[in-house]
């Protein structure tokens, strides 16, 4: 990826506490109502939100099928942030190249995601720093996809 493009960097606002906000970003049973692509659903092979834990799961996608993903939390700081590594794998936890995978060429092999959690009066703002060029999310819509995933959350957070 060309170091001098823009990287993927998002903000939103939740009508929620931040701590009901990170428990949705931490809690697997939570995180699968909202934390896939419209249409998709996600499951958690593994999951050990920690700093130093990891987890490996799968987005299934009913015209393409499964999308195995699989990363270490390099921080978890509760109610503040989450560091987390994205790596594209098989289902045995395998490493797999970003083109083996579907991926475009200019799609990174290994991204660090970065959600941060601050209280704004009654609402969290959560901004999302991932590296990936924005050009790239824009035209592979992960962008899209963070937009509408932030989208559920929000709904979500509504119902609890």
């Amino acid at each position: 990826m060309n170091p001098e493009r823009k990287q993927l960097f998002i903000t939103h606002f939740f009508d929620a506490p931040v701590e009901t906000v990170f428990q949705a970003w931490t809690d697997p049973e939570q995180l699968k109502h909202w934390y896939a692509p419209d249409g998709c659903s996600i499951e958690f092979k593994t999951i050990n939100v920690a700093t130093g834990g990891s987890y490996h799961s799968c987005v299934t996608d009913p015209v393409h099928g499964e999308c195995w993903i699989k990363g270490t939390y390099l921080e978890v700081t509760p109610n503040r942030r989450l560091v987390f590594t994205m790596i594209m794998s098989d289902a045995a936890g395998n490493s797999v190249s970003s083109v083996a995978a579907g991926k475009s060429p200019d799609w990174p092999e290994h991204q660090t995601t970065t959600v941060t959690f601050e209280s704004v009066d009654a609402r969290t703002k959560v901004s999302i720093y991932q590296t990936v060029s924005e050009e790239e999310a824009q035209k592979t819509g992960a962008y899209q996809g963070w937009i509408k995933m932030l989208g559920r959350l929000s709904s979500m957070l509504v119902e609890i």
